[in-house]
């Protein structure tokens, strides 16, 4: 199934209600590829549930998402070949091996040459001589890197991660830094959720704060990202 070619993702006044509970408010933005989109915020402010709405994880109670000139009804499964998901569910089975793992992944999504393309997946996440062990042996920071490639595996256009350096130790977070700028630089749009402001700091292009289901522009400016973040939720309050 041939993926998408889509140079934007725009949120047009998504709005998503659990009930009586409003999980996001008429939220409206654009990523372009190419560029590095944060989402910052308090727990539970909608962050997660934006990032399922964009996997098509989940539908909208009101309002869009277009992938260029597509909705996801209008493009289906072949919308969904183009997006790569790491959630807080690492979506790993505990009783296959690593190579196992990548390789029943790669040919739900029908990547070709699975077998080299296991083989580059591991040496990435570094875990080429883990290749034969059950991921369920694994602590949580390899099975954190294991988890990035199975999302990476068939190159999406799309690529949403929640809180991707948890349990990564300095080094596995700064290849982590890299690997996300080359995949922004070969043309595709990387949206992250994250509370690890310092690490982000090196990698976004642009940033938002997500606060009771409303997005508010992080605008570029004097001081950390932490610090620029903090004002407007001052701003908002």
């Amino acid at each position: 199934m041939p993926d998408l070619d889509f140079s934007s993702v725009r949120v047009v006044e998504v709005s998503r209600t659990y009930g009586r509970r409003r999980a996001l408010a008429k939220v409206s933005l654009e990523a372009p590829a190419g560029r590095v989109l944060g989402l910052f915020g308090p727990n539970g402010a909608g962050k997660s549930t934006l990032l399922n709405i964009l996997a098509t994880l989940l539908s909208p109670s009101t309002g869009q998402v277009h992938y260029g000139e597509y909705t996801s009804a209008d493009a289906g499964d072949a919308l969904r070949a183009s997006i790569g998901v790491l959630g807080h569910d690492l979506f790993l089975y505990p009783d296959l091996t690593a190579a196992e793992n990548l390789a029943f992944f790669g040919q739900l999504y029908g990547v070709r040459d699975i077998n080299a393309r296991v083989a580059e997946a591991l040496s990435l996440a570094r875990l080429t001589d883990r290749a034969d062990d059950r991921a369920g042996g694994f602590s949580r920071g390899l099975r954190q890197r294991l988890a990035l490639e199975r999302a990476l595996l068939h190159t999406p256009r799309l690529v949403l991660l929640d809180e991707p350096f948890t349990g990564l130790d300095d080094a596995s977070a700064h290849i982590l830094i890299g690997r996300l700028k080359t995949l922004a630089a070969d043309g595709a749009i990387v949206i992250m959720a994250t509370h690890d402001f310092d690490t982000a700091e090196t990698l976004v292009d642009d940033a938002v704060c997500v606060d009771r289901g409303r997005v508010h522009p992080i605008p570029p400016g004097a001081g950390t990202l932490r610090e620029r973040y903090r004002r407007v939720l001052q701003e908002i309050a």
